[in-house]
């Protein structure tokens, strides 16, 4: 089944990269995840815009930024707004462990949200 989200599109990606260096070896930074289980033929969202809120390093081989859409950083599906950052596949961490680590440890907010610009698209 296809995923429905936003990519966040370069230049902006690497200058929030700049912004919050990876802290693992495998760099993602690339896309907020609205759906993983759609139809292939399910309407794009239309929010073009986020704000990061925040970030988590679980030590462990997973980063994650939490993200607003909308005003909110709540998934419908219960999960949260986010965007996986780095990770050490080597360590078997993959991008949906970012759902997990968030829901048990929580993540640390930033002084002031920061606003970027997303894609509505169709992911993986």
């Amino acid at each position: 089944m296809p995923t429905t989200g936003w990519k966040i599109e370069e230049p902006h990606r690497r200058e929030l990269l700049e912004r919050f260096p990876p802290q693992w070896p495998d760099v993602i930074a690339d896309h907020i995840t609205l759906d993983a289980e759609v139809d292939a033929d399910a309407q794009l969202p239309s929010t073009t815009q986020a704000e990061i809120l925040g970030g988590i390093d679980d030590g462990k081989g997973l980063q994650a930024m939490v993200v607003a859409i909308a005003g909110t950083s709540d998934r419908p599906d219960g999960g949260t707004y986010h965007i996986t950052w780095s990770l050490d596949r080597g360590q078997g961490r993959k991008a949906s462990d970012s759902n997990t680590v968030i829901a048990e440890l929580g993540w640390r907010p930033l002084a002031n949200p920061i606003p970027i610009s997303i894609t509505p698209a169709r992911l993986g």
